[in-house]
């Protein structure tokens, strides 16, 4: 199984790029703090690098800046490709299917999960709603009808 969860800041701005057959790409990295601190006892970072398509790549460029805390959800994909100089050079960065907000941007809690095929536009959720306001009736439940 490949999958991986990062949570940390963007480094700088995503830029939105679109491929020669119009599919939009954006690359950016993301600063992911380690759990332990290093020798000096400061906190150290992994610097991720992060590649998302379609919709969540319009998303990310459009909506995020740089120090911007972000969660993605994604897989690792390897590459690798001949330099100029004639030397090998390997990649590793995680592509991205689905993203959280996370942090203050706007002062609402934003989270959103984007297909790769659509091009959604950012939705906002007020937290302080009761998410089972339209549920339907209340049901009543016996400890005789629970199955433990």
């Amino acid at each position: 199984m490949n999958r991986v969860v990062l949570v940390g800041r963007l480094t700088k701005d995503p830029e939105l790029r679109t491929t020669t057959n119009g599919t939009s790409q954006t690359r950016f990295t993301l600063a992911v703090n380690r759990r332990t601190a290093g020798p000096d006892g400061q906190r150290e970072a992994d610097f991720i690098n992060c590649l998302a398509w379609r919709g969540t790549a319009e998303a990310i460029a459009k909506y995020l800046k740089k120090g911007r805390e972000l969660a993605v959800e994604g897989r690792i994909q390897t590459g690798s490709y001949d330099a100029q100089d004639g030397t090998k050079r390997y990649t590793t960065e995680v592509v991205v299917d689905n993203f959280t907000f996370i942090g203050s941007g706007s002062g609402t809690n934003t989270n959103n999960d984007f297909d790769n095929g659509s091009s959604s536009d950012i939705a906002t959720t007020d937290i302080s709603e009761d998410p089972f306001k339209d549920f339907g009736n209340e049901v009543a439940l016996s400890d005789d009808d629970l199955p433990f």
